[in-house]
């Protein structure tokens, strides 16, 4: 079986099944997510040096930052995965 990548902006891409949750980054909690990953080194930053507009978080506790919306990634999301009611 092969694994659906999710674009995440810039030619960045994170495995589907892999993905835990796409949050905003503008809560308390969340920025101490990205600082705590930060510290612990599990932080992958793909927004090319634009600002922070979602936050991903992976099964392995790797915290992705996107310079695209989460509206955006959460959209793709369910367009990549495809109707949970299918096959």
């Amino acid at each position: 079986m092969k694994d659906k990548l999710l674009n995440i902006g810039f030619g960045n891409y994170v495995v589907i099944s892999r993905i835990v949750g796409i949050f905003n980054p503008n809560s308390s909690p969340m920025r101490r997510l990205r600082e705590d990953a930060r510290d612990e080194h599990r932080l992958i930053d793909a927004t090319q040096g634009r600002k922070t507009r979602s936050i991903i978080l992976t099964d392995s506790n790797h915290v992705f930052l996107s310079a695209l919306h989460a509206d955006t990634i959460g959209q793709r999301y369910i367009a990549e995965k495809g109707d949970p009611d299918e096959g």
